[in-house]
């Protein structure tokens, strides 16, 4: 068997016997209906009205917007990738349509918790309309609390503090992806809003819910992390209008659903389900993980191949995680909360008396490296890997032939191993 698997822009090739495969696991293959702009087009032509994910008879993207004064478009930073361009190509025409003025328009980044873009990202982001739209983009900054209100707490009792631009909007229109999410179920809808417009403190009291067992792939029903961000959406009385797209193994438009922001977003879902959802014969005794582009911007992103590939992994296997993780860490918090540890389970123990937003991440780790070894191939250094459980090898050739020998030496003479090209997105189940 042999594979070649992308590493910034080369990939790396890997070899080993045929009868060490269990699976090559990826993304269903889903035919999509037309073009992008097709697809599009015709999610925007059936929207769907607030109630059940069958009946596509809402109101109207142009109606929607009739009477409106103000607008604000939510867009997503470049760690996703959801083809902001596409739906742009797909709602400008209605928008400008519209009776806006050039002043009555603004495009907000729905960072989360993450930094600002770059230009070089905005450009990334909007594409051809950069020129036509950059000077309306905004970011959402958690940080600063002088731009939030305060709408109280959600039933878990997470503080609900969110950007004040979306009140001072008369229209909204949420735009993202929909995909499996290792924490909060499936990404998309819901979440442009919370976390992605939200306080950084009510981003670290919803992350905290990630500890929880119920927060995990594909759990939306007693999710707490989810329960969050469906409590703060009647408190946004403002109108809002969801195009969302669900994504094919190579990252062109599968489908898309737009109109009612949660009614969409559970249609996403069904779709969403199809795609990355893989059945395997068993668990592994070696996985290997692949961070695709542009979830290899750094290991906070790339952690999802990680925590994907565990539900594969057998106790005492090896994972291996190959992502470039070109701008680094991330958030060098949970990184600096492992390295204080002496161990995963000392770590889990911090995490227990002390939250910070980012130590979801710090867990998850801990969690995987505690029962089977952690090994990524990347650019950062071989101290900082070890510095949180993670050993460092220079190809994925090196680390799968190591794996291979130690998985011998407990006596298993034919180690079978997975592989998943888009780990970030692929969610590998045994299928009793």
């Amino acid at each position: 068997m042999r594979l070649e698997l992308p590493y910034l822009d080369k990939t790396f090739p890997v070899e080993f016997p045929d009868e060490n495969l269990l699976a090559v696991a990826e993304p269903n293959e889903f035919r999509a209906r037309g073009t992008p702009e097709e697809i599009l087009q015709e999610a925007l032509a059936r929207p769907f009205g607030p109630g059940r994910v069958t009946e596509q008879n809402g109101q109207g993207l142009a109606e929607f917007l009739r009477g409106g004064k103000q607008l604000l478009i939510i867009i997503n930073d470049a760690t996703r990738p959801t083809p902001t361009e596409a739906i742009l190509r797909g709602i400008m025409p209605a928008v400008e349509a519209a009776d806006f003025g050039a002043s009555d328009i603004t495009l907000m980044v729905a960072t989360g918790a993450h930094r600002g873009p770059t230009e070089e990202e905005y450009r990334q982001i909007l594409g051809s309309f950069c020129d036509k739209l950059r000077s309306r983009c905004v970011y959402h900054d958690a940080r600063k609390d002088e731009d939030m209100a305060d709408l109280g707490t959600t039933r878990n009792g997470t503080p609900i503090l969110l950007n004040k631009a979306l009140f001072k909007a008369d229209r909204i229109i949420a735009t993202g992806s929909v995909e499996p999410h290792y924490f909060a179920g499936f990404t998309g809808g819901r979440k442009a809003f919370l976390p992605g417009s939200a306080a950084y403190k009510t981003i670290q009291a919803n992350h905290k819910q990630a500890l929880s067992p119920k927060a995990r792939s594909l759990a939306l029903e007693g999710n707490p992390v989810h329960e969050d961000m469906m409590d703060a959406l009647p408190l946004i009385n403002v109108p809002i209008f969801s195009v969302m797209t669900v994504l094919d193994k190579e990252q062109g438009v599968a489908a898309a659903t737009a109109g009612d922001l949660m009614t969409s977003f559970y249609a996403a879902v069904k779709i969403a389900r199809k795609i990355f959802c893989v059945s395997i014969p068993a668990k592994a005794d070696i996985v290997v993980s692949v961070a695709k582009f542009p979830m290899d911007i750094d290991l906070y992103q790339s952690q999802k191949a990680i925590d994907n590939g565990s539900c594969a992994l057998k106790d005492g296997g090896t994972l291996i995680l190959v992502s470039s993780c070109r701008d680094g860490i991330g958030d060098e918090v949970y990184a600096n909360l492992l390295a204080q540890a002496s161990s995963p389970a000392d770590a889990i123990e911090r995490i227990r008396a002390e939250y910070k937003l980012g130590y979801h991440k710090a867990a998850k780790i801990a969690a995987v490296s505690g029962r089977a070894t952690l090994r990524a191939v990347t650019e950062l250094s071989v101290q900082r890997l070890n510095s949180m459980f993670i050993e460092s090898a220079v190809t994925p050739q090196e680390a799968l032939d190591e794996a291979l020998e130690k998985a011998k030496t407990q006596g298993i003479m034919t180690p079978k191993i997975l592989v998943l090209p888009d780990g970030c997105v692929t969610v590998p189940y045994v299928d009793v």
